[in-house]
């Protein structure tokens, strides 16, 4: 075992590195040389870290190498500090794209694909990958499916191109159904926003306004919404086959037959933060994962009674929705548990930390799966990003969904409508409507209901993942297909 390398000279002179990763320079299935490629942005690197930590644990004679840009290995330094990792997981660095210093994310967003699209970031990333192997070339590219462009350069090198799609099953069926959902609509998304998606498969549950943004609505040319338009265009035909981040039981059947029907090999892996092992060894304290005693504060509570609210590294509620939020939980009456970035504290209602001191505790960072893990959580207020919605859904938890951007509306439609765990803000939140939905989740027979039915799906994750259950049969399957020579 191995812990990412901790500065950037380091990670050079092992990219730069002629050290073999295996004493054969030819292919076998049991000694594969696959590069797992990111999406550095957002949540993308952490979770396909994880993914890369279980396939490297999975087949220890393989070579996996990790691609990304430094910022992004930047931060996963801090997230996994003192954790040690596969030690036949390497990491090599990829451009960014060199944009300006002071650049807002979609800025570099946007930088980093043109450069991905003009053909050297991902190309370039698999020479310095078989440079550093001893001159094993790459014989698979695992990416993350934004990353569209790296089905070229592993076609290009002789590799299969074995995408991993990180969000929900049925945002993915609206992608790859862009076109038709944007002949049938046309302009009139405001104006058929309620109506129901009924003509188109796996679709039938949602309305026009809960497409992620992108597909008919907002802004057509953004830089997200042309790369995702792009992927469902390529994922079809270069795909060898698909991972998804989901599991049997979850996705009605309608959106299974949707994506089986164009993708080759769906595999449904999900949620993909259980699918790492768990560290063999560590160098940091056994509490560094709560540095903000966020477990023992809850340790402090009844069970099912605090409001856990999180919103993710990403979205962000404006000042006045963020303290109408405030005067909810406050209003409530129900303990809370709130992760906020320390930048906005002070947008919060004067007095407000004071008043709820006994009650509430606000905090810049919480160990998510463990706080949603813990006996005193009823109730999770999120935006409803895809891994959060997974990691609520794993540990039973309602959920209280004020989706923001991107594919959210459709993941907050698929909890309150759909699966039936939980409900949806409509609009901005207000303090009347927070203090609804949270004394509801933690106490009401509303509550109640959705909390069972979160632990109907709970209990299918599980059984999704004992040693014998479909997920673990379809990631042996996924590491099979990799590996094979």
């Amino acid at each position: 075992m191995q812990p990412l390398p901790p500065t950037r000279a380091q990670r050079h002179r092992r990219i730069n590195s002629a050290s073999p990763a295996t004493p054969a320079a030819t292919h076998t299935p049991a000694m594969a040389h696959v590069a797992v490629v990111t999406f550095p942005f957002s949540s993308h690197p952490a979770v396909l870290l994880s993914f890369a930590r279980a396939l490297a644990a999975a087949s220890p004679a393989s070579t996996f190498s990790f691609l990304s840009t430094a910022a992004s290995m930047a931060n996963l330094l801090k997230a996994v500090a003192g954790r040690l990792l596969p030690g036949n997981m390497r990491f090599i660095e990829v451009t960014d794209g060199a944009p300006p210093p002071d650049a807002p994310p979609p800025r570099r967003m946007e930088v980093f694909m043109e450069a991905a699209e003009a053909g050297g970031v991902v190309e370039a990333g698999l020479e310095a990958a078989r440079v550093a192997a001893g001159g094993v070339g790459v014989s698979c590219v695992v990416g993350d499916a934004f990353v569209w462009m790296a089905a070229d350069a592993a076609a290009k090198v002789g590799a299969r191109w074995v995408p991993v799609w990180t969000g929900a099953s049925s945002a993915l069926v609206a992608h790859l159904r862009t076109d038709a959902l944007r002949d049938d609509v046309g302009d009139e998304a405001a104006s058929r926003a309620d109506e129901l998606l009924t003509s188109h498969p796996g679709l039938e549950s949602y309305r026009i306004r809960d497409l992620p943004d992108g597909v008919v609505s907002g802004d057509l040319n953004y830089v997200i919404s042309l790369l995702l338009h792009r992927m469902a265009q390529r994922l079809p035909r270069a795909a060898t086959a698909v991972a998804l981040n989901t599991f049997p039981g979850l996705d009605i059947p309608t959106v299974t037959a949707a994506l089986t029907a164009v993708l080759p090999t769906c595999l449904p892996l999900g949620p993909y933060h259980l699918l790492a092992p768990a560290a063999t060894g560590t160098t940091a304290p056994a509490n560094d994962d709560d540095p903000n005693g966020c477990l023992a504060w809850l340790d402090r509570h009844a069970p099912r009674t605090v409001a856990y609210v999180s919103f993710g590294t990403v979205a962000s509620p404006r000042p006045d929705e963020l303290r109408e939020l405030a005067a909810g939980l406050e209003a409530s009456g129900a303990p809370f548990l709130w992760s906020l970035r320390e930048e906005s504290w002070p947008l919060l209602p004067p007095g407000f930390k004071e008043r709820t001191k006994n009650s509430g505790l606000v905090v810049p960072w919480a160990p998510q799966v463990g706080v949603l893990r813990h006996a005193s959580v009823g109730a999770f207020v999120t935006h409803a990003g895809w891994s959060s919605v997974m990691e609520g859904v794993s540990s039973g938890v309602p959920m209280a969904c004020r989706p923001f951007f991107g594919d959210q509306k459709t993941n907050a439609r698929s909890v309150s409508h759909v699966w039936g765990f939980g409900t949806a803000f409509d609009g901005e939140m207000t303090r009347g409507g927070v203090a609804t939905a949270v004394a509801s989740l933690v106490g009401g027979e509303d509550g109640r209901r959705m909390r069972a039915r979160a632990q109907e799906l709970q209990a299918k994750v599980a059984k999704a993942f004992e040693p014998d259950g479909s997920c673990r049969k379809n990631f042996d399957k996924f590491v099979e297909i990799i590996c094979a020579s």
